[in-house]
């Protein structure tokens, strides 16, 4: 597993708990992503995927679908930074997390005030840093980003939410 392996997948998991209990099954797959599909994603969001497959959770309780978890990185200034974002059945982001930080500055961007501006956006919101995001003084380029991909996950999610498992 890219990514760093088992603590990325772990600390993926244990978030996804924190937010649903235990009593949810979740499953791990992968998404293999379309090339036009991912053409047109990056041209939308200004941001290049990593891969050309995504890892994501399907969560579900009593096998109905409550949510999915998409896991991706961005680049901050220098290093890639390794996060996660929920949405429900309906594309709006219940939760995001940063999994891994990898700079010596901008780790804000992980504090969970400033990510839960997110939640209930959609593909269809507006992520416009010093408009309906919050910049963050010395994590410029952390926050436009995280802002980005975040959205980036959130333009995805109707395009393929048909073939998720």
């Amino acid at each position: 597993m890219l990514f760093g392996g088992s603590l990325i997948k772990n600390a993926s998991e244990v978030f996804i708990t924190s937010q649903f209990g235990d009593s949810v099954s979740i499953k791990m797959n992968t998404l293999k992503l379309n090339a036009v599909v991912k053409s047109q994603l990056q041209n939308t969001a200004q941001q290049v995927f990593y891969r050309d497959e995504l890892y994501y959770w399907t969560i579900s309780k009593n096998d109905s679908t409550l949510a999915h978890a998409f896991l991706d990185n961005v680049l901050g200034k220098s290093m890639p930074i390794t996060f996660l974002v929920l949405l429900n059945t309906k594309g709006e982001i219940i939760s995001s997390e940063v999994i891994k930080y990898r700079e010596a500055y901008g780790g804000e961007v992980g504090n969970k005030n400033w990510l839960s501006q997110f939640i209930q956006f959609s593909d269809t919101s507006d992520y416009s840093v010093g408009k309906n995001i919050d910049g963050i003084s010395g994590a410029t380029i952390s926050v436009n980003s995280l802002s980005r991909g975040i959205r980036k996950i959130a333009l995805l999610y109707p395009l393929v939410k048909d073939e998720l498992k």
